[in-house]
């Protein structure tokens, strides 16, 4: 079969390769996908440069953490899907393998796919669909009449983090630049910033909740903006977390979403209901998986880059 590969970590642009490699094996309770299609994320070209690795890889390892396809095998202990099924998952993170034409998946991490939706936008979900979820329930435990402040709110986890804290009650305020701001509104926040034209933390105070999908400065800014007892949640790294609990009064939480099969499953309900919709940006060929990467890491989409697998 044929899939993107490394055989070391290194520039996504010189390392990044489309190989053929054997069908992976199925385990007794893993189900063999057909992929159709898998979503494009930063930590894959974390992956790729060896940041989340203690050591190179033994041999070539197919990359890729989200997918949308097609069961075309199952092992002797899967219960839940059968031959046929069209599914979606987050892989194992210490595993991967989703840029490719098969992988193999614990059934744990699998659900059906939202009826409705193509491949490429079933693809473009499960991670950043599962990040904002847990983000937001696990987390920060929004609720109805809080006031949320998302970061980045065009982008993979900030659209599906607005749409999911509408769903649970919270008053949305969002951050974006330029057409994003548009954008932003649609998925249903209710106050917009426009990044470019104004500071955040000049205009808005008293949040109980900040989702921080970008670091740096506006992480750095964004404690100002929470209530006491409020509460910074970041996919990235906050840096002196404990001093700045201390001297905000606040609490910061950093965290790396796990995959979930069960959510991903709650996750195709708010879809299929119409509270939760993809924003798919571009969608490349696997033979250019490398492009996708690059085009990922240089930032700055509205939605998810897809590459499409088969048709």
């Amino acid at each position: 079969m044929k899939a993107a590969v490394i055989d070391q970590y290194g520039q996504v642009r010189d390392v990044v390769r489309v190989t053929d490699v054997p069908v992976p094996a199925v385990g007794p309770h893993d189900v063999l996908i057909e992929v159709r299609a898998a979503g494009v994320n930063p930590v894959d070209h974390l992956i790729v440069k060896g940041f989340l690795s203690a050591g190179e890889p033994t041999g070539p390892l197919v990359i890729g953490n989200e997918l949308a396809g097609v069961v075309t095998g199952v092992g002797g202990e899967v219960t839940r899907f059968a031959v046929g099924d069209e599914v979606f998952s987050r892989v194992d993170p210490r595993v991967g393998g989703a840029f490719a034409e098969y992988v193999a998946v614990d059934q744990s991490l699998v659900a059906a796919k939202p009826s409705g939706l193509t491949f490429e936008e079933a693809a473009s979900l499960p991670l950043v669909a599962l990040t904002a979820l847990q983000a937001l329930t696990e987390q920060a435990d929004v609720r109805a009449g809080m006031r949320v402040l998302i970061h980045g709110a065009a982008g993979g986890v900030g659209s599906a983090a607005v749409q999911i804290a509408k769903q649970l009650g919270a008053e949305v305020v969002a951050t974006a630049g330029g057409d994003s701001v548009a954008l932003a509104r649609e998925l249903g926040a209710d106050r917009v910033i426009d990044y470019r034209a104004e500071k955040f933390d000049e205009v808005v105070s008293d949040v109980d909740v900040v989702l921080d999908t970008i670091g740096g400065e506006t992480q750095e800014r964004s404690f100002g903006v929470l209530r006491p007892g409020g509460t910074l949640v970041s996919i990235v790294p906050i840096a002196d977390a404990e001093a700045r609990q201390a001297q905000w009064n606040v609490r910061a939480r950093s965290f790396f979403m796990r995959p979930h099969g069960e959510q991903l499953a709650h996750l195709a309900g708010l879809v299929e209901s119409g509270r939760l919709r993809p924003i798919v940006e571009t969608v490349f060929p696997l033979d250019e998986a490398s492009e996708a990467l690059q085009k990922v890491e240089r930032g700055g989409a509205r939605g998810k880059t897809v590459i499409g697998v088969r048709a």
